[in-house]
């Protein structure tokens, strides 16, 4: 076996015999699953407390509108709110006040309340008095029946939207699931770079903080050994890589079936709604389980789970060869933060640039970004779902590719020789002139 191959042995089966590695493999698919389910039961989980609201309503209009729920229990109280605020015993939880009409004054309503008032409920009082509010001001119109030719004229409409493929075939198909899956892709991929790359990193500054590199040079070309660091913690990431995806597939599908074939659209709709995209917010409630199968059906997983393999080792090639020249460059981890700020800049500009393209993934910015090979990784995942023409891969790859040797060939240089100062932080100008050592 070549002296490579042996460094590529070494730094492979050190880490993947280590017990972290053992343990965070086994258990970080459990850990994405329970992040699936755990909200999801927890959600279905209703709380026993039922608290007490109290209205006051000078008006006698509104407080016949509110209805009890599982949660709160509306009553009528003529009691003032400075007697509830005296009493030792707050058995009353909040108190709606309501002074005038609220169509000519909407800010005489009010809730008060010791503790803060919980999202939910304040929803729903804003809703019930604002249906209230939106039928009197209906009624200044007179118009006859208008409340019901309104309620009549609402429709509710989503275009569907129909892929076929080349046999003819119809399925149908959905932007935000494409969306959806390009940004997992997108996570996954920057997550990894960052993760395994800082691992070539930290494993370079522990062999030249411990004098090790000193012997391990006397047998080994430095380019070598880089290489061998690289290629062996990059399988390293694969083989971790490929072991979530397996047990995550197994833990979701299986805890899908647990619960009843599928998250349904009220969990769903209820998530989502926490995403700042607009696109993704607006998931619809219309789809029922097997329309959202058929929708992922129409996504290549196969060719996504490829590339993603692709764009991985080329992007961690060219990530991972930067982070082994910082290494070498360095004594302590206090000095890498200026070489490494750039780096990092780099791939979070890269992370919100797929972020962004998921708009539009043919626009310019995912176009040019996805051929850019410090943004290609991360970029073209997001536009994968979206079927990027062949030409535009081909061309992003062998791009990051020739990159990726290119710097590989770079690094090497600063690796050979600053794999052996000591006591010296570099400077970024004295690392420049290092390429220009034969």
């Amino acid at each position: 076996m070549s002296k490579i191959g042996l460094i590529i042995k070494r730094e492979y089966l050190r880490r993947v015999s280590k017990k972290s590695f053992i343990l965070l493999t086994f258990l970080i698919p459990f850990l994405f699953a329970a992040l699936v389910f755990v909200p999801l039961w927890l959600s279905s989980i209703k709380g026993d407390e039922v608290h007490t609201i109290a209205i006051l309503d000078s008006t006698g209009k509104y407080a016949p509108l509110f209805e009890d729920t599982e949660t709160y229990r509306f009553t009528h109280s003529d009691q003032r709110m400075d007697t509830y605020k005296q009493a030792p015993d707050k058995e009353i939880f909040a108190f709606l006040t309501i002074t005038e009409d609220l169509l000519e004054n909407p800010k005489a309503a009010t809730l008060y309340s010791k503790k803060q008032i919980p999202a939910d409920l304040s929803r729903l009082v804003n809703m019930t008095l604002k249906k209230q509010i939106e039928s009197d001001k209906l009624a200044t119109f007179n118009i006859p029946n208008l409340q019901e030719i309104i309620k009549e004229s609402k429709v509710d409409f989503n275009i569907q939207t129909i892929k076929w493929g080349d046999d003819g075939s119809e399925k149908q198909s959905s932007s935000v699931v494409a969306s959806i899956t390009g940004v997992i892709f997108t996570m996954l991929i920057y997550m990894f770079i960052m993760i395994y790359g800082a691992m070539v990193m930290q494993g370079v500054m522990e062999e030249k903080t411990n004098r090790i590199i000193e012997i391990m040079i006397s047998s080994v070309k430095p380019f070598d050994l880089m290489m061998g660091k690289i290629i062996g913690i990059g399988f390293v990431g694969l083989t971790q890589v490929f072991l979530w995806a397996i047990m995550t597939l197994i833990l979701i599908t299986g805890g899908s079936f647990l619960v009843g074939g599928g998250i349904d659209n009220e969990m769903l709709q209820s998530g989502m709604a926490l995403n700042t995209n607009p696109n993704i917010a607006m998931m619809s409630t219309q789809q029922p389980s097997n329309e959202w199968i058929e929708m992922l059906g129409t996504i290549n997983f196969a060719e996504i789970g490829i590339l993603f393999v692709v764009y991985f080792i080329g992007g961690y090639l060219l990530y991972s060869s930067l982070f082994a020249a910082i290494g070498s460059a360095v004594d302590s981890q206090e000095d890498t933060q200026q070489f490494m700020l750039p780096v990092t800049l780099l791939l979070v500009f890269a992370l919100y640039a797929g972020i962004y393209s998921m708009e539009n993934p043919d626009g310019p910015l995912a176009f040019w970004c996805s051929m850019i090979p410090f943004t290609s990784p991360i970029v073209m995942m997001v536009r994968m779902p979206f079927e990027v023409p062949l030409w535009q891969i081909v061309l992003s790859v062998g791009l990051l590719y020739i990159c990726s040797i290119g710097f590989t060939w770079l690094s090497a240089k600063i690796y050979r020789v600053g794999i052996l100062m000591y006591g010296k932080k570099p400077s970024i100008k004295e690392m420049i002139k290092w390429l220009r050592y034969k």
